[in-house]
């Protein structure tokens, strides 16, 4: 049987555009949440880690959705098909971060801030506290100078 795909291809849903915020589905958080773990993965490694998994026919449809939606995106790699997320790791962590602030800090990062300071077990070290001393000063200088 011929092989259709040609080997390297990357399927793009709209390359062009940015992704735009969107609320995922308690599925879609779960094969976000492998993708960005694993950085690349195929229908099977997927199902491997998801709980409950799903036929592959039914993960391969909710693949298909996301990337329609502009989640994800695939590259054809010999027999199947390699997904892999559309945003950076960073555009994603930084968009979670402030989904985190709106959601349960009343979209205050000083209240997260405090949050996550309290919750650590150890206290900071010299360099941690330098570096979070040396992240306040920039910002407080920024606003300064509005």
């Amino acid at each position: 049987m011929a092989n259709i795909f040609a080997h390297g291809e990357i399927i793009r849903h709209d390359a062009m555009a940015r992704p735009t915020p969107t609320h995922l589905t308690r599925r879609e958080s779960q094969i976000m949440d492998i993708l960005h773990r694993r950085q690349r993965a195929t229908v099977e490694e997927i199902r491997s880690e998801l709980p409950d998994a799903s036929t592959p026919s039914s993960v391969r449809k909710l693949l298909e959705i996301m990337i329609a939606r502009g989640l994800l995106n695939r590259e054809y790699d010999g027999p199947r098909f390699v997904y892999f997320p559309r945003a950076k790791p960073e555009e994603a962590s930084r968009s979670a971060l402030q989904h985190l602030i709106r959601t349960f800090f009343n979209n205050s990062p000083t209240s997260a801030m405090a949050a996550l300071i309290d919750a650590t077990e150890e206290p900071l070290s010299e360099s941690e506290y330098k570096r979070l001393s040396a992240l306040l000063k920039r910002v407080r200088d920024k606003g300064e100078t509005r």
